[in-house]
């Protein structure tokens, strides 16, 4: 049964927290096939994006079990990928989103954000143009120990940005987080590139479901939801859109003033 703790809103950004990763992902699986629903019922298709890291496993595993959606109506899309890894690697983004969703449901179409691309800046510029010439509708994504959405870590996100995906170095704490969440063994095989859309990219979407779950995440919801606005604390920004939803657990809310009191 699922059971809500309390939702509250800081500035525009509502923020729902459940006892449990797993009411948590039913929850915002639920609430975003309704919105899913909602939009096709007035447009032809629609555009969503996704992201692949271990906190999207309940919410991914519970939207694909949801029946009534139209996939053949909406085109998929991810929102980040390594640089450099083997086609075959079980960490590339782009195999983690096939096996959780993309091959469990028949989009329309899967746009693949290529990390191995001869040439970078081309491959930005193609994946680029798609988002442009294809509007995010829905963008489902996570924020990262350091505050991160996407792989716009602090030091490279940019609220402000003229590109909508480019190429990042990832800072130390944005790769460490890899091998906490047990995608790596070790520091020295998490790459130190990746393609990410902007922040500006992510935050034209018409609605922002971001799901984050674990004790881990805690300190960098507090700081994007209690400190200022900035890119210090990238996941920040979202309390500036218009139709963002916070979904977190106990463990991840667990330093919220709210929560405390």
């Amino acid at each position: 049964m699922m059971s809500k703790i309390t939702t509250f809103k800081s500035d525009n950004l509502l923020i729902n927290i459940y006892n449990n990763r797993k009411e948590m992902g039913y929850a915002a699986a639920r609430d975003i096939a309704s919105k899913i629903k909602e939009l096709l019922s007035h447009k032809d298709e629609i555009n969503m994006v996704f992201a692949a890291a271990p906190s999207q496993d309940e919410f991914l595993e519970e939207l694909t079990k949801i029946q009534g959606i139209q996939w053949h109506r909406i085109n998929a899309f991810h929102l980040d990928e390594y640089i450099g890894l083997p086609e075959d690697a079980p960490q590339r983004f782009g195999r983690y989103l096939y096996e959780r969703i993309f091959s469990k449901v028949p989009f329309k179409t899967v746009n693949y954000l290529n990390g191995n691309a001869e040439d970078i800046k081309t491959e930005c510029e193609r994946y680029g143009k798609l988002i442009k010439d294809n509007p995010i509708d829905i963008a489902c994504i996570g924020i990262g120990e350091n505050g991160h959405i996407a792989f716009n870590d602090p030091h490279v996100a940019d609220f402000h940005d003229r590109l909508t995906v480019k190429k990042v170095n990832l800072d130390m704490k944005c790769r460490l987080q890899q091998v906490h969440d047990g995608c790596f063994t070790k520091l020295e095989d998490v790459p130190e590139y990746a393609l990410t859309m902007t922040v500006p990219a992510i935050f034209s979407a018409e609605f922002i479901f971001c799901i984050v779950p674990g004790k881990n995440k805690a300190v960098a919801v507090k700081s994007a939801v209690e400190s200022p606005i900035s890119e210090k604390c990238p996941a920040s920004i979202l309390r500036k859109h218009s139709n963002a939803v916070l979904y977190l657990d106990e463990d991840s809310a667990s330093d919220l003033n709210i929560v405390g009191n």
